[in-house]
């Protein structure tokens, strides 16, 4: 368990991590949630054939053979005119409107001249149907929506013309954030010489929303296994992600906290540079628990490494991650036992070629650094120095 590849420590976070439960939401809620099940027509989408155009229903066959039309009625979406158009005659009709029972053209009303209760058309030798098929958008037994997509708003929107009013969706997980040390004070209080403010936690709140979990701030603890078993100890969760606390010192208490509530260590230690401390077991209840370094820097890269894969895979989502492949702007020196996961910004150029630039500094403390990367660079363990131009792994960072 101790000092395992990025590779494995995260196979052992993945291993029995699947679909958590099935829900109903109601369609305004489904944005962002993985479908629990194809979603299949039922009906035709137009129902029925329907005016491309505002103009004039006529048959085709009367279209140069007749030299006026008499006006019989309107059709209107959602008020159909509900008689056969007859040879001779026109309907007035409007955009999206149902066409008429024996009408088979749309004269758009720019081509035609109504005169009283008659009207005369000037559309050229063949002019366009302008008709939208039933059934053109989709038909009845279409699969519309496979189980497994991410709703987003086209979609949201293709499950609405279906007739959806609630879709069902994978269970979002639910995602215990603890925050412990003494040192940490909340923004906007008032710390003391010796202390900080807490920044980790809200940033990974942020980023397990994002990656389709919620996301539940615990009280931070004291610097007590007491205070922290306690705070953990009551959350009804899936996962349980607590940050600092995870090395080996005197006040490193989280590991001794959740031995109280059954920890089974499966991750001690990574060969990873930032996040070697970086922990994952089982407590009471079957809850996962990912201990996160206290450093922000660490526990944002090991978030993106391990934290996001497993929410995919609880969320029913591929929880392969999207790694690519960019060309180095500078040179790098060679990297040392640990796998590196460099802070960087990316840059394309006009022909859509990637470069990405690591930033020099890579304490695990500089959030200012975190602030202004969109990629993580990796480095393999023992590689040997990289010159300007050599192709490297990189993890794109969503920002906004």
């Amino acid at each position: 368990m101790k000092n395992l590849t990025v590779e494995d420590a995260r196979g052992r976070m993945l291993d029995g991590a699947a679909r958590l439960g099935v829900e109903a939401v109601a369609l305004s809620q489904a944005v962002g949630r993985m479908l629990a099940e194809d979603i299949v027509a039922d009906r035709h989408q137009p129902p029925f054939d329907a005016s491309a155009m505002d103009g004039w229903a006529i048959r085709r066959a009367d279209y140069g053979a007749v030299d006026s039309f008499a006006i019989v009625g309107e059709s209107a979406a959602g008020r159909a005119y509900r008689q056969a158009v007859q040879a001779g005659q026109a309907v007035r009709i409007f955009t999206g409107a149902p066409v008429p029972a024996g009408a088979d053209l749309v004269v758009i009303q720019e081509e035609a001249t109504r005169d009283g209760e008659r009207v005369t058309f000037a559309a050229g030798d063949n002019p366009k149907t302008n008709i939208r098929p039933a059934g053109g958008d989709f038909r009845s037994g279409d699969r519309l929506l496979e189980a497994g997509v991410r709703v987003d708003p086209w979609r949201l929107s293709l499950a609405a013309a279906a007739g959806r009013a609630e879709l069902s969706v994978v269970r979002r997980p639910k995602v215990a954030i603890l925050a412990t040390g003494d040192e940490l004070v909340a923004p906007g209080g008032a710390p003391a010489s010796d202390q900080i403010f807490e920044s980790g936690s809200f940033s990974l709140a942020a980023l397990i929303e994002a990656w389709g979990g919620q996301a539940i701030k615990l009280a931070p603890a004291a610097d007590s296994v007491e205070a922290i078993a306690a705070a953990v100890a009551g959350a009804a969760v899936d996962l349980v992600v607590t940050i600092g606390g995870a090395s080996v010192g005197d006040y490193d208490l989280v590991k001794p906290a959740m031995q109280r509530l059954g920890l089974d260590l499966r991750v001690q230690t990574i060969a990873l540079r930032p996040g070697k401390p970086t922990w994952f077991g089982f407590i009471e209840g079957g809850r996962r628990v990912l201990g996160l370094p206290g450093n922000p820097a660490s526990a944002l890269v090991c978030a993106e490494l391990f934290l996001r894969p497993l929410l995919a895979a609880l969320s029913g989502a591929d929880a392969a991650l999207p790694f690519g492949v960019a060309r180095l702007a500078a040179p790098l020196p060679a990297n040392g036992p640990r796998e590196h996961w460099m802070r960087a910004a990316r840059t394309i150029d006009a022909e859509g070629r990637v470069s990405v630039t690591p930033f020099p500094d890579q304490d695990s403390s500089l959030v200012g650094v975190f602030a202004r990367a969109d990629a993580l660079v990796m480095r393999p363990a023992g590689a040997p120095a990289a010159l300007a131009g050599d192709l490297v792994t990189t993890l794109a960072l969503a920002r906004a």
